[in-house]
């Protein structure tokens, strides 16, 4: 079965689970200043937007929709009716710096094709407008650094969508590290599913930077980092093809190896071809895995002494709460700017190492 992306990561997996930990954030107004509610709008109404984002904030605490930027007028008109969204919060990609001028946007949440992450945060930077911005969040650390240059010289927040920094599963893996352990040893990482329509902006190096790598690599790079708490001094990668035609311009599948400070190791698989969603680590005496991993829901986990289950939740709608509370409560995040330049530090050390067919520094 051919699943679109959206439709594998949120249904892939579902069950029972035995052993109950309580670790599900909760929002109220009076957690923030003045109990105010952040205004968000969705740049880029694609299905992410569509689908996950934009129902996710009906059920936000801190934030709601309060505009929409869109290059079609036929959307515009179906989310203004949807959403109740005023005229004068409906932009199109060339009148997008006006929002500077909008008090009801506090927020504009980059949701467009990877080449795009770039320059729409810096023209929200401009505008003063904090920043959620999608992963990756740019095609390279030079690009990285200056949208985060951008936005601390316009005294703005950037965060980066790694939603699975706020599911209680994968905060429970990067708790792992330090409850009892004699140290993680080794990490297995691995995210892919078999892609569909070949016309898609992500099987385009202009709009998407590279393939599978940037779509999927990202979140078994991000997992190993959080496991073992270190950042990878260095990698060695591999690629595979078995479609030259269908990815002719991005990677299909690659596989590589990380190595960290102390010994520590990590190996991981992303693919457009094959499914995987696992994460694994390992300790002298104990051991975490999260079966499936990655995915908007369902995701399982077990250990060495029984298995995990958290009550469900909506990841997108916590992540904006989580993101919201940062800005309304001036705190830092763990998916700030910086965390977004230090994956794509990685991802650039990865495809060096493939194709140099050596060992790459990080």
């Amino acid at each position: 079965m051919k699943y679109s992306r959206r439709r594998f990561i949120k249904t892939l997996g579902a069950g029972s689970a035995i052993l109950m930990l309580p670790s599900i954030p909760t929002f109220s107004k009076s957690m923030s200043i003045g109990n105010k509610k952040l205004g968000v709008a969705l740049v880029g109404l694609g299905n992410y937007s569509t689908h996950e984002l934009a129902p996710a904030l009906q059920e936000t605490s801190l934030c709601y929709l309060s505009g929409i930027v869109t290059g079609h007028p036929a959307k515009a008109e179906r989310w203004k009716q949807e959403y109740n969204i005023p005229d004068k919060n409906i932009y199109n990609y060339e009148n997008f710096d006006q929002i500077a001028d909008n008090k009801s946007i506090d927020v504009v949440y980059v949701v467009l094709p990877n080449s795009m992450h770039h320059e729409f945060t810096i023209r929200a930077a401009k505008a003063g407008k904090h920043v959620f911005c999608e992963k990756p969040m740019a095609l390279s650390v030079k690009e990285c650094e200056e949208m985060i240059a951008a936005c601390k010289k316009a005294g703005v927040r950037l965060f980066i969508g790694y939603r699975l920094h706020t599911d209680p599963y994968h905060k429970a893996a990067m708790k792992f590290r330090s409850d009892g352990s004699s140290g993680i040893l080794y990490v297995q990482s691995e995210f892919g599913f078999k892609i569909g329509d070949p016309t898609q902006w992500r099987l385009k190096k202009a709009l998407a930077g590279g393939g599978v790598m940037m779509d999927l690599g990202i979140y078994a790079i991000q997992a190993a980092r959080y496991s073992i708490g270190e950042e990878p001094l260095s990698v060695t990668a591999q690629e595979y093809k078995t479609d030259y035609k269908k990815f002719a311009e991005v990677d299909e599948s690659i596989t590589w190896q990380m190595q960290f400070q102390g010994g520590h190791l990590s190996n991981s698989y992303t693919s457009y071809s094959t499914p995987a969603n696992n994460l694994y680590i390992s300790t002298n005496n104990r051991w975490f895995n999260l079966l499936p991993a990655y995915s908007y829901s369902g995701i399982k986990g077990m250990t060495n002494t029984g298995e995990l289950y958290f009550p469900p939740i909506n990841q997108q709608a916590v992540q904006m709460d989580t993101f919201s509370k940062c800005i309304l409560d001036n705190t830092e995040s763990d998916a700030s700017g910086e965390e977004g330049r230090k994956d794509l530090k990685v991802i650039e050390a990865i495809y060096k190492s493939i194709e140099s067919k050596t060992q790459a520094k990080i």
